[in-house]
């Protein structure tokens, strides 16, 4: 191999690269985000039990802080 054809395997190999590298990233990111939607969804969930179940006196807080 001459250090042409290196060169030119190499231009065609590093944006090809670089693009499946960004579809991993976004695949992670995409994968993380469709997690925490589910968390928050959770969270959600809980919070508003907790505003429905309230103490019988109806004055009291269901949480501490």
């Amino acid at each position: 191999m001459t250090g042409q054809s290196v060169g030119r395997r190499l231009i065609i190999v590093v944006p090809l690269l670089l693009v499946l590298l960004l579809a991993l990233i976004l695949f992670g990111a995409g994968f993380a985000l469709k997690i925490l939607w589910w968390v928050a969804i959770v969270v959600l969930v809980l919070w508003l039990i907790g505003f429905v179940a309230r103490p019988k006196g109806g004055r009291g807080r269901w949480y501490r802080w």
